[in-house]
C-alpha cells in the first residue's frame, strides 16, 4: 500500500462521503460514531491484552480495523467542521514540544546521536 498523506486521506473520504445525499453527519451524531468506534477499539483492545477473552460466538476483529473505522470517523467529523488535521496535528506537536518539553525522562543519547 502506498503512504498517504493526511490531507489526501481527508479528501478521499470527502470523495467518498460526497456521492451520498445524506452527506455528512451532525457534529453530534459525528461524536456518538466516535464514541461507538472508540468503544469497539477498546473492547479489542480488552480481547488481545486485558483479562477478557472473545467468546467464541463473537465475530473476529482487529486492532488495526478498529482503528482504521476510528480514524475514519475521525477524518468525516474533522471534514464536516472543515479541520485541517494537518495543521491541528503541527499545532498540537507545537505545543507539545513547548509545553512538555522536560515533561518525562528522555533516554540517553548513544554516543552516535551525541556527534
Amino acid at each position: 500500500m502506498s503512504e498517504k498523506k493526511i490531507k489526501e486521506m481527508q479528501t478521499e473520504v470527502d470523495q467518498y462521503i460526497g456521492q451520498f445525499k445524506e452527506g455528512y453527519f451532525s457534529p453530534l451524531a459525528m461524536l456518538a460514531r466516535m464514541t461507538e468506534e472508540l468503544g469497539e477499539l477498546a473492547r479489542e483492545v480488552n480481547h488481545y491484552y486485558g483479562e477478557k477473552p472473545k467468546k467464541s460466538t463473537e465475530q473476529e476483529r482487529t486492532v488495526e480495523e478498529e482503528m482504521g473505522d476510528l480514524l475514519f470517523v475521525l477524518i468525516c467529523f474533522a471534514n464536516s467542521l472543515n479541520i485541517d488535521l494537518e495543521e491541528a496535528f503541527t499545532r498540537v506537536m507545537q505545543k507539545f514540544n513547548e509545553r512538555d518539553h522536560n515533561r518525562w525522562t528522555r533516554k540517553e543519547e548513544t554516543k552516535e546521536e551525541q556527534q
